[in-house]
């Protein structure tokens, strides 16, 4: 009996540019591979920014990646990327070239974790060109939501917003009339109709979607499920639990600098403490955000190391040093990646109390929260975990099992074959 296949489709590719989206679309892809009776395929778009040199066929906009056969690179050129609709101006995307890939390929179920740089419209191709397959869309951001680079942030005042309106959007962006934010949202919506079924990772992300018009039955909550790992080995017992981390992108939504404002403040304080701030893609943010970056790094250079870009297979060897993982983010999240890694290895969070976050970390059991934005919050929290071996031995005994991805890899399937059947049932009528 021949093998039913998944295609994978996501915005990026962890290898060129890492980031939590693209590192849990690859594992999933990997751990398919080993299933009994699917054969996954991985199509990951990149750009003229991670590759310098075209290595596509001639004639397609596609490549190999590596010795994978079943896995793919789609180029795309950012200048063709309509950010507003999220839709590709290169019609041909569409009608010739991903037409051809379906057709060549003729997957059982898409599999969406993202349509950025590619455009939404893929969805309803998928559903002209294999009007059986069923269709699946991980939801990891707001990017559908909000033009403000789907963060749910307000561009005036930096407030958090939780909701949108054609008004409100018109707001924070004055330039754009508010019946174009109204055909935004139908335009989206038109093709998200497409999907069979969405799945979030958070509950929080969840009904924000909800709000802004999925239908609640066609939305399930299914968190990241992750690969058992072995535990890194405790910190030693016989200094302080000071040592602190942040993994995840340098920039400004990530709160990058509300963490460096609150490790100034505590050397200020005379608090003995040292960050490792792991990242990648500083140079890709806005040039303010680099000046202000920069100018705070150099202050706190005694306490603070910038490490840079890491590869997410080093996560463990990298947390094995430390005692704390920071998530500052000043957007509400979704639901981090580097929380379910802090917690396989036993490290307590210290997070924004906002959002995704504080959905994953419970204050005060298995790590601690922290008032969104404030950095005199932050090195509060800071001063407590770092001064106090107690605290830091119990809230690491209270890292919560992580969803294993065994668990996850069925709970899709299931949903795969749900969903064929229906598409069957649907075809047949």
């Amino acid at each position: 009996m021949s093998k039913r296949k998944v295609l994978y489709v996501s915005h990026n590719h962890p290898v060129l540019h890492p980031g939590g989206a693209e590192a849990y679309a690859l594992e999933l892809y990997e751990r398919m591979r080993s299933t009994d009776g699917w054969e996954p395929l991985f199509l990951a778009r990149i750009g003229p920014n991670v590759a310098m040199d075209r290595t596509a066929r001639p004639g397609t906009p596609f490549s190999s990646v590596g010795e994978d056969p079943n896995q793919y690179f789609l180029f795309t050129e950012t200048q063709h990327f309509d950010f507003f609709k999220m839709t590709s101006t290169d019609k041909a995307l569409y009608t010739r070239h991903l037409t051809a890939f379906l057709e060549a390929h003729r997957p059982d179920v898409v599999h969406f974790q993202h349509t950025q740089f590619i455009g939404v419209d893929m969805i309803s191709l998928v559903r002209r060109v294999l009007p059986q397959a069923a269709i699946v869309y991980t939801l990891h951001e707001f990017l559908p939501i909000c033009n403000n680079n789907g963060q749910l942030v307000r561009t005036m005042n930096g407030e958090r917003c939780m909701e949108s309106s054609p008004r409100r959007c018109h707001e924070c962006f004055p330039h754009i009339a508010q019946e174009e934010f109204f055909l935004r949202k139908r335009f989206i919506q038109t093709h998200f109709d497409a999907v069979d079924l969405f799945t979030a990772p958070s509950r929080f992300l969840m009904q924000r979607y909800i709000d802004w018009g999925i239908a609640r039955e066609r939305i399930v909550f299914e968190d990241y499920g992750r690969r058992r790992r072995a535990r890194v080995s405790e910190p030693s017992p016989s200094r302080a639990p000071n040592r602190i981390g942040f993994f995840g992108q340098i920039s400004h939504f990530k709160g990058v600098n509300v963490l460096l404002r609150a490790m100034n403040l505590l050397a200020a304080d005379g608090i003995e403490a040292h960050c490792w701030l792991h990242g990648a893609n500083l140079e890709l943010q806005p040039e303010p955000f680099k000046q202000e970056f920069g100018d705070l790094l150099a202050t706190a250079e005694d306490s603070v190391t910038f490490v840079g870009r890491y590869d997410h297979k080093d996560l463990p060897s990298l947390m094995q040093d430390l005692d704390w993982i920071v998530v500052p983010s000043i957007w509400w999240e979704n639901s981090p990646l580097v929380i379910q890694e802090a917690f396989l290895h036993g490290r307590p969070v210290i997070c924004s109390d906002i959002g995704g976050m504080a959905e994953k970390v419970t204050h005060n059991v298995n790590g601690l929260h922290f008032r969104a934005g404030d950095p005199r919050s932050l090195a509060a929290a800071l001063r407590e975990a770092v001064t106090n071996p107690r605290l830091a031995r119990r809230l690491r005994a209270n890292a919560p099992p992580v969803f294993d991805i065994e668990e996850h890899i069925t709970n899709l399937m299931r949903l795969y074959h749900q969903l064929g059947g229906q598409r069957s049932i649907e075809m047949s009528a």
